[in-house]
This record gives structure tokens, C-alpha cells and sequence, in this order.
């Protein structure tokens, strides 16, 4: 009978808890209004400064997935 088990998981490996959770959380909330302004900003006023714009926003998103690798 297959293992209907949907947590990947090995049995007894404890889950981690996760010390970043809350910001990580800041940081996506971030990312994603950096990146709504970056595109407004490039559609709408100067396409340099939307690049800018979601170039930081990337930055922390990179920030936020090197946080979640590390827990």
C-alpha cells in the first residue's frame, strides 16, 4: 500500500522551528509593495528608476530566501 504520508518528512526527524518566521514575513510583505511600485514607477515615470526600485526589491527577496534555507 502506497505511503499516503503528504509530509515529506523522514519518521522521527523533529521539525525545526522556524526563528525567521516573522521576518521573513516582513520581508515578503516588502518585496511585493517594492515590486507594485517599481512597475508603477516604470510604466508611469521613469523607466530607471522602476528598474531601481524592483532591483531592491529583489535584493530582499534574496535575503528572505537565504533565510528560509538557514532556519
Amino acid at each position: 500500500m502506497e505511503n499516503r504520508n503528504i509530509n515529506h518528512r523522514h519518521r522521527g526527524e523533529e521539525e525545526r522551528e522556524d526563528r525567521f518566521a516573522g521576518l521573513r514575513q516582513v520581508l515578503n510583505v516588502v518585496f511585493m509593495l517594492g515590486a507594485i511600485v517599481g512597475v508603477l514607477l516604470y510604466m508611469g515615470y521613469n523607466q530607471q528608476t522602476g528598474i531601481i526600485v524592483i532591483l531592491a526589491a529583489m535584493v530582499l527577496k534574496f535575503i528572505e530566501c537565504v533565510l528560509r534555507l538557514i532556519k
